[in-house]
Parts: C-alpha cells; structure tokens; sequence
C-alpha cells in the first residue's frame, strides 16, 4: 500500500464500497477526509498530496480538527470525527498503523435536535393549494411536477435521497391500491401505500411529463427537471425552496431543513393522528425505534392522555359548565 495518505483514503473508500454506501455517503466520506487532510496539509505547511503516515501525528490532527472547526457546525465536525475514527480503525486492523489515535483528538458535543416539519396547523394544505393554483412563478412554469414532488414528500415521508433514486416503475400496482417501493440507507427496501388522491396526482405530472419530452419508460427517473432529465440534489432543493417562497410559507419553515422538512411534518402528523412508533418506525424506514420515538415524544400525545385523566378535571369540568350558565366561575363582574 502507498506511504501517501490521499491514497490511502481511496484505498479505504473502495474498501468500504463492500457495505453498498449509497453514493453520497461515500461523497461525504471523502469530503471529511479529504477535508480534514488538507487542513492537516495547512498545519505541516506542505501540500496534501505529499502527507504521509509519519506526518500525521496527535499534534498535527489536533490542528487539523482545530482549523477544520472553524467555519463548520459542531454536527459537521462531529461527523468527520466519526469518519476518520474510522478511518484509523481500517488501518488498525490492516496493520499498517500501529493504534488510533483519534481518542486524542476532542470531538464536539451535539445535542440530539427534535424533528423540525413545517410550522403551522394548516401550513401542508396552504403549501399543495398555492401549487395547485400555480402560485409557482417560473420562465417554464411546470405545477403539475411541483404539486407532484411536495405532494409526494408530504405523503410518503421519503428523504430526499430516496425520492431521487425512484423509478417510474417504482410506483405500481392497481389502481386505488397503489405503492412505491423504497431504496433507503443501506440498500434497505420498504413498499409504501399510495392513496388514490396521490395516484391522480402522479398520473396528472406523468401526462404533463409525456406532452413535453415524449415516451416514458419504466427504467426512467420519476422526478425529472424542466429538461426531462432525471432531478438532482441541488435541483430539488432548489425547487423545494422556491414552492416554499412562492406559497408564502418560507417564514413556517426551520432553517437548513428544506426537503427535510417535509419529511417531519409526515411523521409528525403520524404521531399526532395516533400512529404507533412501529407504524413510524417502517414508514420512515429507520434503523431503530429511537429515531422514531422523537415524533411522538414532540406531539406529546401520551403526555397530554395521561395528564387529561387527572380525576380533578372531572370538578374543573363542572365548574366551567357551571360558569358558561352563569353561575360563579371567576366571580361577578
């Protein structure tokens, strides 16, 4: 193995191709040591590509963390940390370094933040109508893909990554009884119901989608640009943030969320409606059912259930009763 470590950052990432990561956790791999490598570089005032194992000692890594902290989040560094801990560890076990030497470095502490969905009862309603009306302003205005791509956000809960992934084929069964199957975190498949409103609404998009770019096929992308090629990250979110703007609802969402949002306001409103964690916990497609309990510890539904079978609402009730037929709650006026 090469002496150089931008080599053996590769070396490392290819090993870890054997997990099937999806392709932007490999990116975002890279970018944390890579990232971390350069600010290395910075400290031993040479170049990257010249850094070998030698010069990465304790020191050097501590000013690396130091600089690369600078001008990123605290959850940001916490996940390079993560990467290079294992990063060392591969290169323990291979035995080409002799320990790790991470447990050196400081890491920050994040707090575990809640779900943050749009704000506002009726914020997912006001934000479908105003596309519906094609409130979107655009020089090749599209509302049918818009209203399609919320919608489907809204209703599925799908992280960003998943629907970019999707497939026209991905959506299928009969008609009223409909599902699209999911590729989430590591490779994992979830089939998820699609309700006859949402089905109109594809199908609506779908149509558009053919007057403009001709045939589709099933192997296509679902979601696709004003080009009819398949949507991207940045174009998603991009698109996600203008619907926000031109519905008026840009001041209802959390900062950073975006597409994320949307995907909260779906499990929050599970939670709200009555939905067990397991229900959340498939919906979501998440690994454990810590994840999911955070939606119904934010709803507070328990809470509220257990604290309304306090026996002495039962004398408040009357009370109050007593008082709307003008007898004395809070006195003569």
């Amino acid at each position: 193995m090469s002496e150089r470590l931008v080599d053996a950052v590769e070396e490392y990432l290819v090993a870890r191709r054997a997990a099937k990561p999806s392709e932007h956790t490999v990116a975002a791999y890279r970018r944390d040591l890579l990232g971390v490598l350069g600010c290395a570089a910075g400290v031993r005032g040479v170049e990257p590509g010249v850094l070998r194992w030698a010069d990465l000692d304790v020191a050097t890594l501590r000013g690396a963390f130091a600089e690369f902290a600078a001008s990123r989040a605290a959850s940001s560094v916490l996940r390079a940390w993560s990467t290079w801990n294992g990063f060392f560890g591969f290169w323990v076990s291979e035995r080409v370094v002799p320990g790790n030497p991470m447990s050196a470095v400081p890491r920050p502490r994040v707090r575990p933040s809640g779900p943050k969905p749009l704000r506002g009862e009726d914020t997912p309603e006001r934000l479908l109508e105003a596309l519906a009306h094609g409130a979107r302003k655009a020089r090749d205005p599209w509302p049918e893909r818009d209203l399609a791509v919320l919608a489907l956000a809204l209703l599925t809960g799908m992280r960003s990554a998943e629907m970019l992934a999707l497939r026209v084929d991905s959506v299928s069964g009969r008609s009223g009884e409909m599902r699209v199957r999911v590729v989430g975190k590591g490779g994992g498949e979830r089939v998820l119901p699609i309700e006859r409103p949402l089905e109109v609404l594809l199908e609506a998009y779908l149509a558009t989608r053919r007057e403009r770019f001709g045939a589709v096929a099933g192997s296509d992308p679902l979601l696709v640009d004003n080009r009819g090629e398949g949507l991207r990250r940045g174009g998603l979110q991009y698109l996600v943030r203008q619907c926000y703007r031109h519905a008026g609802v840009n001041d209802r969402v959390a900062r950073g969320t975006l597409v994320h949002a949307l995907r909260h306001t779906f499990a929050t409103r599970l939670a709200e409606d009555g939905a067990s964690v397991t229900e959340i916990m498939h919906l979501l497609g998440h690994a454990s059912v810590a994840s999911s309990q955070a939606y119904i510890e934010v709803t507070a539904r328990a809470t509220r259930d257990a604290a309304s079978s306090n026996r002495t609402y039962g004398v408040v009730r009357r009370l109050v009763a007593g008082g709307d037929r003008g007898e004395a709650v809070g006195g003569a006026g």
